[in-house]
């Protein structure tokens, strides 16, 4: 398994605290409320292979990380597992995401005013394609971000490593610096400090001193979310 980057030391000097260039969201734990349901799927799994872990256990455990990052985790506890199984971990949350999956309490509108004060904003996920795309068609998200969506499967390495974030922040034309990304994950907080941006850390459920230690800005309610971007 890859080593997370180490947490920069707080916010680089000249970082703008207001208003950015542009938005940068996750989509699990940020947009859509799926990381409960993700858990429950992995878990569903592992127990068919007679390998038993909660739920619970399994959103502690694998929660921000992409599929492909989660097979060493699992091998390293139960044993091999064939190489199928991230494309058929992929497909069967892809499945249940499309039918199933319900979006964090007011991200629809954070997002709505993001795009109404005309700030360009894309989204960022350790999702697979196919999985994000049907994610953000249930939730009626896809076309606020023009197109702008990144999947670990366009960068050459997943969160925590800046990749995502770069090609995120380049295609709304803005320089990382410049930019705000929205996460909920200690995988996605290095991700996009590693990126150079400014970090606002949704604290659904985890403690808001958790992610402040890691350099990130928590904040409680999706609603406070345009004011922390300058545009409240």
């Amino acid at each position: 398994m890859r080593p997370l980057p180490a947490p920069p030391a707080g916010r680089p000097a000249g970082r703008p605290a207001g208003r950015p260039a542009a938005v940068l969201f996750d989509c699990d734990g940020v947009l859509a409320d799926s990381e409960a349901l993700a858990a429950i799927v992995v878990a569903e799994d592992l127990a068919e292979r007679g390998w038993f872990i909660t739920p619970e256990e399994s959103r502690r455990i694998f929660l921000g990380r992409a599929v492909p990052d989660m097979v060493p985790v699992i091998e390293a506890q139960y044993g091999r597992l064939p190489d199928s199984w991230p494309a058929e971990m992929s497909r069967r949350l892809t499945e249940r995401m499309a039918v199933e999956v319900v979006a964090v309490e007011g991200a629809a509108a954070a997002l709505r005013a993001v795009v109404g004060a005309g700030l360009p904003c894309a989204c960022a996920s350790n999702s697979s394609r196919a999985e994000l795309a049907a994610k953000l068609q249930r939730l009626g998200l896809a076309e606020a971000f023009g197109g702008r969506t990144f999947s670990f499967e366009d960068v050459d390495r997943p969160k925590p490593y800046p990749d995502l974030y770069l090609a995120a922040a380049a295609t709304c034309g803005a320089a990382p610096v410049d930019c705000v990304v929205v996460e909920d994950s200690l995988p996605g907080i290095r991700a996009g400090l590693a990126a150079g941006c400014r970090v606002l850390a949704y604290a659904g459920e985890m403690h808001p001193a958790l992610l402040a230690s890691q350099g990130a800005e928590p904040f409680r309610q999706m609603t406070e979310l345009p004011g922390l971007l300058g545009i409240g």
